[in-house]
């Protein structure tokens, strides 16, 4: 079992990477491998509608996103952290999230979806709101913990005091690997939810 992580932070150890770092402790002592991926210094551009993804299955921009699409596919959890600047997910996060979310051709039904979102002070639940999103369009089960996943501090040695942050993140782990443990035994047993044929309708006439 594998859960693949996301640094959205340009800060390849800063407050966001805390609070990844404390779950990914969590992961190891339940067995669950884990790989991070840092992209919050990367130049990634946003989604330009061009249709290409629905021919070929991938982005016609070949960088980063294509690279996590294809470890999505082979993971069972997927955890994004992303700082938090006018409330809401910093613009490499999201740059990524629309790409890989619109460009992918798998199935991502019952891979479980968490995130993680730091800031100083505020903006929080917003930006997790966001990232949730993305998880709950795609048949990902959402993980939660015993608070919002978040943590406070404007860098590493700051979000390292924030024991209640810890704490939550700590519980977001352990609830994650519980759902992708059961989820596993469940898929053996009976298998992935059926699916109706999708339908989409315009409401413009």
């Amino acid at each position: 079992m594998k859960v693949l992580m996301i640094n959205g932070s340009p800060h390849p150890a800063g407050s966001t990477y805390t609070a990844l770092h404390a779950m990914e402790e969590v992961f190891e002592k339940e067995g669950i491998e884990t790989e991070l991926i840092q992209i919050g210094h990367l130049d990634i551009r946003g989604c330009t509608a061009c249709g290409f993804c629905k021919r070929h299955k991938k982005c016609v921009y070949n960088d980063i996103v294509n690279e996590i699409a294809a470890k999505l596919e082979q993971a069972d959890g997927f955890v994004v952290g992303t700082p938090v600047y006018y409330a809401s997910c910093n613009s490499t996060t999201t740059a990524m999230m629309d790409r890989l979310f619109y460009s992918h051709g798998f199935d991502t039904t019952m891979k479980v979806g968490a995130s993680v979102v730091s800031a100083r002070r505020g903006g929080l639940s917003a930006s997790m709101d966001q990232l949730n999103k993305y998880f709950s369009i795609s048949g990902m089960p959402i993980a939660s913990s015993t608070y919002w996943n978040d943590i406070h501090g404007s860098d590493a040695a700051t979000a390292s005091q924030d024991l209640e942050g810890l704490r939550t993140m700590r519980n977001l782990a352990h609830n994650m690997s519980f759902l992708i443990k059961s989820i596993a035994l469940g898929k053996e047993q009976y298998g992935l939810p059926e699916k109706e044929p999708r339908v989409t309708t315009n409401f413009i006439r």
